[in-house]
């Protein structure tokens, strides 16, 4: 079993242009920039957990954020991606009667293809560095 901290490693190694929901804004000073969606069904593939979304308001703009709920506890990896001091509110899990946030997130096929990225990219770092 992978640990978060190893996780979290391999992900922050695995963060590129092509696993971002915002290519062009994209820079490797912030790798975590339009990674949330993908990174939390990653996460939750490999721990388990609920996945959660919040509305985030960020340099004058209101963003759509997804982190994880595990145990409790939430795990928010992504968040490095917004400017210092960015009020990011409790996540809201599934509301009664929807689609799982995880079914919501890759019901679109781009996202669904940057996540199949990030997974096998995660996939290969935790085989290499971690087994």
């Amino acid at each position: 079993m992978v640990e978060l901290s190893e996780l979290e490693k391999a992900l922050l190694s695995c963060w590129i242009k092509e696993t971002s929901s915002d290519p062009e804004n994209w820079t490797p000073q912030n790798p975590a920039w339009g990674q949330c969606a993908v990174t939390a069904c990653v996460i939750q593939d490999y721990l388990s957990g609920e996945i959660v979304w919040a509305e985030v308001i960020d340099r004058g703009k209101t963003i759509s954020h997804y982190f994880n709920k595990i145990d409790g506890i939430e795990h928010d990896l992504t968040r490095r991606q917004f400017s210092k001091g960015t009020k990011i509110p409790e996540g809201i899990p599934k509301t009664k009667g929807l689609p799982t946030t995880r079914d919501y997130i890759l019901s679109y096929e781009p996202t669904c293809k940057r996540y199949a990225i990030l997974k096998d990219l995660v996939e290969d770092y935790i085989e290499r560095y971690f087994k």
